[in-house]
């Protein structure tokens, strides 16, 4: 028998998928960040359109979003859910040289968006990383966590402190 708190596991300890059928519908939303970092000669190809492949930033966001819908495709034991709103925010930080992702995700269910956000999050900043490669290998992804979730039975979380 199996004692561990992680809920994707059974009593006899195999992995099982969650049963949140008895759970309340209620309002879920999550927000996640991450961020690319880039030489500062190919965050300028960005922010000046510049690019030869494009709106990097707007197909970074097209992405994220369409990854957000296939979070229960990508991660096993996720539940397909109907998100009501994804919003990916990319801001360009020159002085950094990278560019910050912040994504929002909500649904009204019965169980949280946090995969969802994480997912999205990750497939923008990937999206940046394949769109850019040419003329940076060496962009490095980081930073990438949940900030805050709200609903469900567990109610709300907030990280400690926000990355720089």
């Amino acid at each position: 028998m199996s004692n561990s708190p992680l809920t994707h596991f059974n009593a006899a300890g195999d992995v099982h998928m969650v049963d949140v059928g008895a759970k309340a519908v209620t309002q879920r939303s999550a927000v996640c960040e991450g961020y690319i970092e880039m030489r500062p000669e190919t965050l300028a190809l960005i922010v000046n359109g510049a690019h030869k492949k494009g709106d990097v930033l707007g197909v970074a966001r097209i992405a994220g979003i369409m990854a957000s819908k296939k979070t229960a495709e990508l991660i096993p034991l996720c539940h397909p859910l109907p998100l009501s709103h994804v919003e990916i925010d990319l801001q360009p930080q020159p002085s950094l040289s990278r560019v910050y992702c912040r994504t929002l995700v909500k649904t009204s269910g019965q169980t949280g968006v946090e995969m969802e956000a994480l997912t999205a999050t990750q497939i923008a900043l990937l999206t940046i990383y394949d769109m850019c490669k040419a003329v940076d290998r060496g962009m490095v992804i980081q930073g990438v966590r949940l900030l805050e979730k709200s609903g469900g039975k567990s109610g709300d979380w907030r990280a400690e402190a926000a990355a720089p």
